[in-house]
């Protein structure tokens, strides 16, 4: 029990500083209601999607999975700058000294993320209800399981660069490095299909391209891909990294 032990207790502190900064809980909400709101209304408007496949949806539309997607992408990368701050304030050294394996130490801190990443993605959908997105209770639910899905693999990600790296300045420049190009290059924004030969070979090796069209199945009802594909992409690369963050912290231990 005591592995299990390390990991309630990484998560549960993880919880509580989450719960005490406010500032972050209500920043991460503003940059996708502008989204929403000035990109979607505003370039909207002016936008028509030409995919047989999505005739008639309007563009906010199309872009609410992105842009959930998005909110998701920045919070959980974003979080692993905490393990910068933790090996700068001692507390990683008190953890990584007590006798407890690495990997719970990681899927404590991994389970952490991920809570506050659900717990924001739950509020953007409930937004994504107020402003007339189609989804019912079952839609809600099957998009939570997706959302999961992702955040597992992007938390596990920032996690593994928060780990190999040793201070915020050069976590900021790599993590814009990362972000960018995964959110840009997911469809997020425009439809994958028809895309120049040299663009549709980024989309289809971006892992967000298939939780971003998951979740326009899901809640649309019209996706690029098969469910199937999707969801083998999502979990195949959340294992993956999550693998690397084992690995990662393994070898934290020794060299910090």
């Amino acid at each position: 029990m005591s592995e299990l032990e390390a990991i309630y207790a990484v998560w549960l502190r993880e919880f509580r500083v989450y719960l005490r900064e406010k500032e972050r809980v209500i920043s991460s909400f503003i940059s996708p209601i502008l989204w929403l709101v000035a990109f979607g209304s505003g370039v909207g408007t002016s936008v028509s999607l030409q995919d047989p496949i999505y005739k008639g949806i309007p563009y906010q539309n199309f872009i609410y999975p992105g842009v959930l997607s998005m909110s998701l992408l920045f919070t959980a990368i974003f979080y692993g700058v905490y393990i910068i701050w933790d090996r700068k304030l001692d507390f990683l050294k008190e953890v990584l000294v007590a006798p407890v394996s690495r990997s719970s130490v990681f899927i404590g801190k991994m389970i952490g993320g991920c809570t506050d990443v659900m717990l924001q993605s739950v509020i953007l959908l409930i937004l994504g209800v107020v402003i007339g997105m189609p989804i019912t209770p079952l839609v809600f639910l099957y998009s939570l399981l997706i959302l999961l899905l992702i955040s597992v693999a992007m938390v596990s990600l920032g996690l593994v660069m928060g780990s190999n790296l040793t201070n915020q300045e050069a976590f900021g420049l790599v993590m814009n490095f990362v972000i960018w190009p995964l959110f840009f290059f997911s469809g997020a924004l425009f439809p994958v299909s028809n895309l120049p030969s040299w663009l549709l070979v980024i989309t289809q090796i971006n892992p967000l391209t298939y939780g971003v069209d998951a979740l326009r199945g899901a809640i649309l009802g019209v996706q690029e891909f098969s469910m199937l594909k999707d969801f083998s992409v999502l979990i195949g690369f959340s294992l993956l990294m999550i693998w690397l963050g084992i690995i990662s912290f393994g070898r934290m231990q020794q060299s910090k």
